[in-house]
């Protein structure tokens, strides 16, 4: 195996990394929106039939889910970066 074939593998090996990351970080940000979205619209339509809805007070969760993003965002700027 040449040099050229040798770096040539290593870059499609980052890139399949590289995309793979980012389908992971594309389902995470999905499901946090659309928990979101789901529930105030849900909200929207319960409200005028009576019924009130309350988020769970779990405030280290939206934290811990942005935290996980930026980890991700950064490994994979890294992994292009190289």
């Amino acid at each position: 195996m040449t040099n050229c074939e040798s770096d040539l593998l290593k870059k499609v090996e980052r890139y399949e990394n590289a995309v793979h990351e980012l389908k992971a970080a594309h389902d995470d940000v999905k499901d946090v929106l659309t928990q979101h979205i789901l529930f105030d619209r849900w909200k929207e339509l319960g409200t005028p039939l009576g019924f009130k809805a309350e988020k769970p007070v779990d405030s280290e969760e939206p934290n811990r889910d942005l935290a996980q993003l930026n980890q991700q965002i950064s490994a994979m700027s890294e992994s292009w970066s190289h």
